[in-house]
């Protein structure tokens, strides 16, 4: 939501006095920390070239390391968590589908030499699994666990501080009413945090303060990836091959990112709205930043470009009713836009003429780039989810003018689609080629990990936006709906929004089981539940404020590259 100062005279709000006399509320949003950093980005074709031929020849080596039939399970695991962590997975997605499947099936098993109790293995094989929508069991763990339930202090040593990690992790996979994977959670970070700040100056103790601070599961898998190649640089026992096979893909990779990036930002230029619009904020890196986050492997191009795009419209049109627009307006608005029609445009304030005109041409934009390949049913389900938000958004301006307070159950009804993911989630598919109509319709359906999704988003957002919600005013927080409803203070609430987001994100590990559609469409869902927990870290808005928890992210993904 908007960080605002609001004039608080409802007649003024409302828009009875004549448009000069209008009080309008004043946006304090910082501006953009970009410029035209990214506005040209030519691809130097020659050092594409040479990366790619030698990424060939590198690949197979590693694919034949995957394989390989003289590898101990055990290896094989930490080869795939390497690969995964090293951003190379998308290269080999068959292979390490099925080396996990013959894990998973008993037909690779630990051998003699190799500790059936080696709390490292057993949880990373056991998140592996998970991971890979293989329905590992939670009992594997029960080894580990005293007569009482409680987990046994023996495996608390100096010496297997990487199988605590190892566990750490893996408990973020952890589903509904599986009390030994949250006491798997509780017990290993207890333990972390206690012996993180002793342990030597190394690549591990760099591992665990990342872990406490960001967890590897929930973190942006492109942020991740530029970290741990970072940190592989530093391990003794490191594979050089892969090493310089990661840092070529990455820097291959940022190349086509960059460019997108470049196009993203000439169209924001070109369409000039936060120019004419200054009530807004300026996002547009930002938001390419969160597709990226979403898919960032190569053939996902246009679906990159078309979210981004899309998150900026909404972001801006957001802000039109959070920070500027009167009721009044935002009444045509509204109607206009569930007409979608450019006939409506003249009814409309010069300012969201401008808007408006916007909106509609983006959309045929996208009805053009997929008409041709049969996908319009694609673009109709976006616009549906648009039409939706701008709705729901009006509702919120209506609650916010009359001073109402709903229920929190209403409140969720109309702020989960203020949320924006039931949007975000519908238009990430549109320009994935393999999400047929079929997949559009599961989605409608709002199966558990889409709602878990968007609860996450909402709850969440609705804890770090709470202040500033409060500052301008603003009554119909999900917060104060909770607690009058209820009867409980502020801080209790705000726990009980926290517990809502951790059952939420069990409830998305679960998701990840529904075979109705492929894990390629239940991992983009996945993804922008990781953004939600890094742009809201430790109750930030990172959005708004992207100055401290984005840019060294941004910079390290799209500025950057590494050396090779």
């Amino acid at each position: 939501m908007a960080s605002v100062e609001f004039n608080k005279n409802p007649a003024t709000i409302c828009g009875v006095h004549s448009q000069n006399d209008i009080v309008r509320p004043v946006a304090n949003f910082p501006p953009s920390l970009w410029g035209d950093v990214f506005n040209s980005f030519t691809m130097d074709i020659q050092l594409s070239d040479m990366y790619t031929e030698e990424i060939k020849v590198l690949k197979e080596e590693a694919r034949n390391m995957l394989i390989s039939c003289e590898s101990k399970l055990s290896e094989k695991l930490v080869l795939v968590d390497t690969l995964e962590r090293l951003g190379l997975s998308y290269h080999f997605e068959n292979e390490i589908q099925e080396q996990l499947t013959l894990a998973f099936n008993g037909h690779l098993k630990l051998e003699l030499e190799e500790n059936d109790d080696d709390l490292f293995i057993i949880s990373l094989q056991f998140r592996l699994l998970r991971q890979h929508a293989l329905d590992a069991p939670s009992s594997v763990f029960e080894r580990f666990v005293e007569n009482n339930g409680e987990f046994k202090k023996s495996i608390v040593s100096d010496d297997d501080v990487k199988g605590l990690l190892s566990l750490y992790e893996a408990s973020y996979l952890r589903r509904t009413d599986e009390e030994i994977l949250d006491k798997a959670f509780s017990f290993s970070k207890a333990h972390l945090e206690f012996v993180a700040s002793n342990l030597p100056e190394s690549p591990l103790k760099k591992h665990v303060s990342r872990a406490l601070y960001q967890s590897y599961v929930r973190g942006i898998p492109r942020v991740e990836t530029h970290l741990f190649i970072s940190l592989y640089k530093e391990f003794e026992l490191k594979n050089e091959s892969l090493l310089r096979l990661a840092k070529l893909d990455f820097n291959l990779l940022q190349m086509q990112h960059k460019l997108e990036l470049s196009e993203v930002t000439r169209w924001w230029k070109e369409v000039d709205l936060i120019s004419k619009l200054s009530f807004a904020r300026d996002r547009a890196v930002e938001c390419y930043f969160w597709s990226v986050g979403v898919y960032s492997e190569p053939q996902y191009g246009i679906a990159r470009i078309m979210l981004a795009k899309t998150i900026c419209m909404i972001s801006v049109i957001d802000d039109t009713f959070d920070a500027y627009g009167t009721i009044d307006e935002l009444t045509v608005f509204n109607d206009a836009v569930q007409k979608w029609d450019i006939s409506e445009i003249d009814r409309l304030p010069e300012y969201m003429q401008i808007l408006y005109r916007v909106l509609l041409d983006l959309y045929e934009s996208f009805d053009a780039e997929l008409s041709p390949k049969g996908r319009s049913y694609a673009v109709h389900h976006a616009k549906e989810g648009m039409q939706q938000i701008v709705g729901s958004y009006y509702t919120e301006a209506k609650w916010f003018i009359k001073g109402h307070l709903p229920t929190f159950d209403e409140y969720m009804s109309v702020a989960k689609i203020t949320s924006t993911y039931y949007v975000l989630t519908t238009t990430s598919l549109i320009g994935m080629e393999n999400a047929t109509s079929q997949v559009f319709d599961w989605l409608l359906s709002k199966p558990k990990i889409v709602e878990a999704n968007v609860t996450i988003c909402r709850v969440v957002d609705d804890v770090a936006t709470y202040e500033v919600e409060k500052g301008r005013g603003q009554e119909a927080t999900g917060i104060d709906c909770y607690m009058k409803e209820h009867g409980l203070s502020t801080e209790v609430t705000i726990d009980l929004f926290y517990e809502m987001a951790e059952n939420a994100w069990k409830e998305l590990n679960e998701g990840l089981m529904d075979n109705s559609v492929t894990m390629e469409m239940l991992m983009r869902i996945y993804n922008f539940a990781r953004l939600i927990d890094v742009t809201y870290n430790h109750s930030g808005d990172g959005y708004t404020h992207p100055e401290k928890l984005l840019k060294p992210s941004i910079v390290a993904l799209l500025v950057d590259s590494f050396e090779v």
